[in-house]
């Protein structure tokens, strides 16, 4: 019989890693839970087999016409649970990529216009920098487009200018995640692709705002 204190402590470890948008490891989540490290360290190793179909226990699924059945499997889930660099946290099955970026891909993340994608170029090379600078780099108003990117998670408040006490904005570890990268270190240089424009940073530092 399953004890319900135990299936009570499965379904919310369940609900906190449905809710999480980074990793987190064992013991935090065992802090959060008030559950010991090792309870909950076998909770998600019973999770991570349950999602990958290893541990249906439904009574008509155990018991066939010739007598129980082991090892009884389950498909896998269209999603799965993995620790990474010492964090766990539940993603969609990698054999589903391509179905999972093309529904993406027709919906927010590829309405971003023209502008808001410049914008978030600027942002990205120049951070932490002023939506008065953007504007400038840009020539044209960009408070929108700021909001925009704020609002999809791309950008945040990097703090305030010393100087003019003006917001400056940064890119997010959610914009380093949908570029692949670990860091903006390792955004392209653009001076290789553009021919004339070497000392295009002390241009815009004269000019800064």
């Amino acid at each position: 019989m399953t004890d319900p204190v135990a299936g009570r402590e499965r379904a919310a470890l369940e609900a906190v890693l449905m809710v999480l948008d980074e990793p987190a490891s064992a013991a935090d989540l065992a802090a959060g839970l008030n559950l010991t490290l090792a309870a909950v360290e076998e909770l998600l190793l019973d999770l991570q087999r349950d999602y990958d179909g290893y541990t249906v226990k439904a009574p008509d699924l155990e018991t066939g016409s010739n007598g129980p059945k082991h090892d009884v499997a389950s498909s896998p889930r269209g999603f799965e649970l993995r620790n990474v660099a010492g964090g766990w946290r539940i993603y969609s099955r990698a054999e589903f990529a391509d179905v999972v970026g093309a529904f993406v891909l027709e919906g927010q993340t590829a309405r971003l216009t023209q502008a808001a994608l410049e914008t978030l170029a600027v942002i990205a090379y120049r951070q932490p920098v002023s939506r008065a600078r953007v504007s400038a780099i840009r020539g044209v108003n960009v408070d929108s487009v700021v909001r925009t990117l704020t609002q999809r998670g791309l950008i945040e408040d990097g703090g305030t200018d010393p100087e003019s006490g003006a917001v400056l904005y940064r890119t997010t570890s959610y914009f380093l995640e949908r570029m692949g990268i670990g860091s903006v270190a390792e955004l392209p240089q653009l001076s290789p692709h553009l021919p004339g424009l070497e000392g295009i940073e002390e241009f815009y530092d004269a000019g800064r705002m």
